[in-house]
């Protein structure tokens, strides 16, 4: 096998003398040191080709956020980058020896000239070759000093596969039906209203709301007014929260309910929203939902959306998700991951055998740890986040009992955290140190004039802190199973050809692609007759991801897998 090529791309040069696009590879060749100086189509066109003519490249660039959507929106696609500013972000905090990050590496507005593809090129529009070749050896040799270099190589080639993820799923869009969601919305709240207006729906309830709290003037809106309006009804309440009204007696509560419900839908994913967010299909295709990804968005790895909300798509409207015609949802959901990544890091046989055929909290119950599966669920959550009062004391001691090694490696993570120490995933993210302000608290606790008020509350702050600890380990070494899930779906993916009647003017290059990811679930948008075919890769992937994190050790992830036309459709196969 021939060995993985470097291509180190920088920014597209804004000359005009560029050489033609047929004549890139000879010019390559002949350029000073292997140089070209490119326009962005060039450039394109020039990756393209090696991508196309099977040329083993991991691209290295400074931020994929910023690079990658000017090749894809030239047509072009790669299979492997390195992005130095999200490798940076895990190198500062995991190395003895971190460096400050390059001022070229700090996130900023995209431009033209924003750091992107090959070549030499002037101070004011990026940083040179050079300087991303010093930064890339810089990392290189930092993973290569690393306790465990092969974890943490592994854990920068998700994460920067994350952001080709990312960045594609943007350009290609969740297939979305306009007209289905307007037609939820109207069955839901009325018909659309003019603007500043309230739906018909919210307005009877308002007006009902009033009524039975005697308030002609109250707006439900406003949750001060709102707070007083129940407590001069009557009702003891302390907030307008859905825990705590759905304890009163009270003819206002269900109506209440009801209008908040459908308020939260308004806001989150009403018509305004849907003008925002959703494009208008072309060329007999659905609408398209675009959201702005943020790989590594959370401290723990997990992603975060910048715009859009695509990590919480609430069920109400997911009837509006509907495939392209002759193309097929592929739908799976990975079952119970946080507490099967917890058996894999610990090697806990026991653990892993509860899930080993299918339901974990299912597993828990069968092995008489706990009575019921719902019991089983609380006491894991418990270890998992630390919970102790109510139900989650009495369950968590049968839980260490009779699964030490995972216990312990939470409760191990905890204690670091309390004391102000930093925490591993399993591929080697690092916690962050806790600021100034824990440490002047806890040092206050420590001086010979500190009250009992100082004593609790650095009490209480390390314990938080311990929590967090005790969650990062388990919830990070999920986020980076899913990252390997997804980057080996997507790699399966590529592979497939497309149909002659998709290739080159459908999403995805006419293959079937990843649409959707939402930490433990994701969906591929295929062309219908290879949709069982995408089954199996999704599920394949899934086991090979266990794989390349925990070797073999028996750890199994079950998915639940949907070939549907709309995303309702899944759940529905589900219950």
């Amino acid at each position: 096998m021939a060995p993985t090529r470097t291509g180190v791309l920088v920014a597209a040069s804004r000359s005009t003398g560029a050489p033609p696009a047929d004549s890139l590879p000879q010019a390559l060749a002949t350029a000073p040191e292997g140089r070209l100086s490119l326009g962005w189509d060039q450039a394109a066109a020039w990756i393209g080709e090696q991508e196309s003519a099977g040329q083993d490249i991991r691209w290295v660039w400074p931020d994929t956020a910023a690079v990658y959507p000017r090749l894809l929106a030239a047509g072009t696609r790669v299979g492997r980058c390195v992005d130095l500013r999200l490798c940076h972000a895990i190198l500062h905090l995991a190395t003895s020896d971190p460096w400050a990050p390059p001022p070229w590496l700090v996130p900023g507005p995209v431009a033209d000239t924003a750091p992107t593809l090959l070549d030499d090129i002037t101070p004011d529009a990026g940083p040179a070759v050079e300087d991303v070749l010093a930064e890339h050896q810089r990392q290189v040799a930092a993973v290569a000093a690393a306790e465990e270099p092969g974890r943490l190589r592994l854990l920068l080639a998700a994460e920067s596969a994350g952001a080709l993820i990312a960045a594609e799923m943007h350009a290609d869009g969740l297939p979305w039906n306009r007209d289905r969601h307007d037609a939820i919305l109207t069955a839901e709240l009325g018909p659309r209203p003019p603007r500043g207006m309230r739906p018909e729906r919210l307005e009877q309830l308002a007006a009902r709301i009033r009524e039975l709290l005697h308030a002609p003037g109250l707006n439900p809106d406003s949750q001060a007014t709102l707070l007083r309006a129940l407590r001069t009804a009557g009702l003891d309440v302390s907030s307008t929260a859905k825990w705590e009204l759905s304890g009163q007696a009270h003819p206002v509560v269900e109506p209440l309910l009801e209008y908040k419900r459908l308020a939260r839908l308004l806001s989150a994913n009403g018509w305004s929203w849907l003008d925002t967010w959703v494009d208008h299909g072309s060329e007999g295709r659905a609408d398209r939902f675009r959201t702005d990804y943020v790989p590594g968005g959370v401290v723990t790895g997990r992603w975060a959306t910048s715009g859009g909300g695509a990590l919480q798509i609430p069920k109400a409207v997911r009837g509006a998700v509907v495939a392209d015609p002759g193309w097929r949802l592929v739908v799976a959901d990975a079952a119970q991951v946080e507490p099967r990544a917890l058996a894999g890091m610990a090697a806990d046989l026991a653990l892993a055998r509860a899930g080993q055929h299918g339901d974990l909290y299912a597993g828990l119950v069968a092995s008489g740890v706990v009575d019921t599966r719902d019991r089983a669920k609380v006491g894991m959550l418990s270890a998992l986040y630390g919970g102790t009062a109510g139900e989650a004391g009495v369950l968590l001691p049968r839980l260490r009992r009779a699964y030490p090694l995972a216990t312990g490696l939470v409760d191990h993570a905890a204690e670091v955290g309390e004391r102000g120490g930093t925490v591993r995933t399993w591929l080697g993210r690092t916690s962050p140190p806790p600021g100034p302000a824990w440490q002047d608290v806890q040092g206050r606790a420590g001086e010979t004039d500190a009250d009992r008020t100082d004593e609790r509350r650095a009490r209480s702050q390390a314990r938080d802190r311990g929590r967090f600890t005790r969650n990062f380990v388990v919830q990070g070494t999920a986020a980076e199973w899913a990252l390997c899930w997804m980057a080996e779906t997507r790699r399966r993916l590529r592979e497939l050809p497309a149909p002659p009647d998709q290739a080159g003017i459908a999403p995805g290059q006419g293959r079937p692609h990843l649409v959707f990811f939402l930490h433990d679930e994701i969906v591929v948008h295929t062309p219908w007759p290879l949709a069982d075919q995408v089954a199996v890769i999704v599920q394949e992937a899934a086991s090979a991801s266990g794989r390349l994190l925990f070797g073999e050790f028996p750890l199994s992830f079950p998915l639940h897998i949907a070939i549907v036309d709309t995303y309702a459709d899944a759940e529905k196969e589900a219950s």
